[in-house]
């Protein structure tokens, strides 16, 4: 009997509609590796199934449950990435039911951003047996220590919720786990199934070969403070424990030697070429920065890697040679609106200057460039939004993803929406930016229907633009811009924009 066993779930076909069969990533579960190392370092035996990169229904994970007989099954809601995690609910919620309908003896925790965002609201609408309010890896351990006692004293599991005949009760907080290095070495990438796992198809323009793939951090958390932004959510319990002051965010490091020794595993055991810093940011500690691209320089291999900057993250040009010298082909910038305004509402202010002369010099140094925007943030207006088209039609970035505004669960956005009565999907797959049923936040003076039917239309604009076209086939060729037209001709379904709406969702003004 295994003592541990973390599912990944996952519905590609619910959240990316025809995009997940071919078009979306299939991403190897960071945290669930991360937790199954923390777990297996104390003396427990750990199993991952991965079913979303399997694809199995929840009835298949539930007779992969059943076989394996877990201490404790603890389902771990992350997505692609940190700000995913709602979406992978619908999913988690599915797994309970069939788990708790055939095999009511098993015991199910879920964990996860979502999870930490609502964990008395998760405990009370889902089939499981306990919440995580927390980061996740003290709780898993002392949770299964307390199911093998047989006897289990529930009141001293850090960061658990759980039902106490109707009451719900919730353990003491549990701290960050600060030693990465000794603590939480890496993933464990034995319990993954690696063949499973592809690219993003823009991370591979040129040549599309998507496979083998894997995704790691080199740091946890951010510390910066966008409205829209919720990866903070799990850290928070972690964070009062270890006396943060209110308002500052963790930051915490794998050193440069142990990120390295990970990406030194995935070459020479898995043969992984493209690689995803999945880091919130990753190009910000300079001298963190500098030192594994050093250390991936000195042992010459050849790798295809993305990761995460900001605008003002950007220095020198020294971090840009070196980024491209270790294999860093893209950076991804949130660039998120062409208006001052509407920027300046959400804490993300820059100038349009240094937008320009920032992905000027990364461009210059030979890295491709993955632009970020979002429509949809309560300062936008139909001028505003056609602002942030314009300026990506006029960055011409290699990649464009154009997302709508979120309220997700664990940032600023979704408490204010609370407070003020702003209209959110009611049902989780809503949050999803590429589901039937997703339903962006209204602005002040838009609909979410119509923010969403703009997003929709700029998507197509952007990728069928010949500016765009003749770019890609220069750098990489027709093959990759024949792709490109077939990925715009995927036509998603959206219940929300089929009738045109009125103006009842509307944001009143402040």
């Amino acid at each position: 009997m295994v003592d541990l066993l973390l599912i990944n779930p996952g519905d590609r076909m619910q959240i990316y509609q025809s995009l997940g069969s071919t078009l979306s990533a299939i991403e190897p579960p960071i945290w669930a590796g991360l937790m199954a190392t923390f777990v297996r370092n104390r003396g427990f035996s750990v199993q991952i199934l991965d079913a979303n990169a399997e694809n199995l229904t929840p009835e298949e994970t539930t007779d992969r449950v059943i076989e394996m007989g877990p201490v404790l099954t603890a389902i771990v809601v992350y997505g692609h990435n940190p700000s995913a995690s709602t979406q992978v609910m619908p999913s988690a919620g599915a797994i309970c039911r069939s788990v708790k309908l055939r095999a009511p003896e098993l015991k199910i925790l879920l964990v996860g951003g979502h999870v930490a965002s609502l964990p008395e609201g998760t405990l009370q609408a889902e089939d499981a047996d306990f919440v995580c309010g927390g980061e996740g890896p003290y709780t898993l351990v002392d949770l299964v220590k307390a199911l093998k006692e047989g006897q289990p004293n529930y009141d001293k599991v850090r960061d658990l919720w759980y039902r106490d005949g109707e009451t719900i009760r919730v353990g003491p907080p549990a701290p960050l786990v600060r030693e990465l290095d000794r603590q939480m070495p890496g993933m464990a990438w034995d319990l993954l199934p690696m063949e499973k796992y592809r690219a993003h198809n823009w991370h591979c323009f040129g040549h599309l070969q998507r496979q083998p793939y894997a995704s790691l951090y080199t740091t946890l958390g951010c510390p910066y403070h966008c409205h829209f932004c919720c990866i903070q959510a799990p850290f928070r319990n972690g964070e009062r424990v270890l006396g943060y002051r209110e308002g500052v965010n963790s930051y915490r490091f794998w050193s440069p030697e142990a990120v390295v020794a990970e990406i030194e595993k995935l070459v020479t055991r898995y043969g992984v070429r493209n690689i995803k810093i999945a880091d919130e940011m990753f190009v910000l500690n300079r001298k963190h920065v500098h030192q594994i691209c050093d250390q991936i320089i000195e042992r010459g291999y050849d790798l295809n890697i993305w990761a995460y900057a900001r605008v003002d993250t950007i220095q020198d040009e020294a971090t840009l040679e070196k980024l491209r010298r270790a294999g860093f082909n893209w950076l991804a910038f949130g660039i998120e609106a062409g208006s001052d305004r509407v920027r300046d509402d959400v804490h993300k202010g820059f100038e349009r200057e240094k937008i320009f002369s920032t992905l000027e010099r990364v461009r210059r140094a030979g890295i491709n460039i993955g632009a970020n925007y979002i429509f949809g943030l309560p300062e936008d207006d139909e001028e505003t939004m056609q602002a942030t088209l314009d300026l990506a039609l006029e960055l011409n970035a290699e990649l464009a993803n154009f997302y709508c505004a979120m309220a997700y669960p664990g940032s600023t956005l979704y408490t204010t929406a609370l407070k003020e009565g702003w209209p959110l999907p009611d049902r989780w797959s809503g949050y999803s930016q590429h589901s039937a049923d997703t339903l962006p936040l209204p602005t002040r003076y838009l609909t979410g229907a119509q923010v969403l039917r703009f997003r929709d239309h700029a998507f197509q604009v952007y990728f069928n633009h010949s500016r765009y076209l003749d770019m890609i086939t220069r750098k990489f060729g027709p093959e990759t811009a024949q792709h490109i037209r077939e990925m715009a001709s995927h036509k998603l379904i959206r219940r929300h924009t089929e009738a045109p709406q009125n103006n009842e969702g509307v944001i009143s003004a402040p």
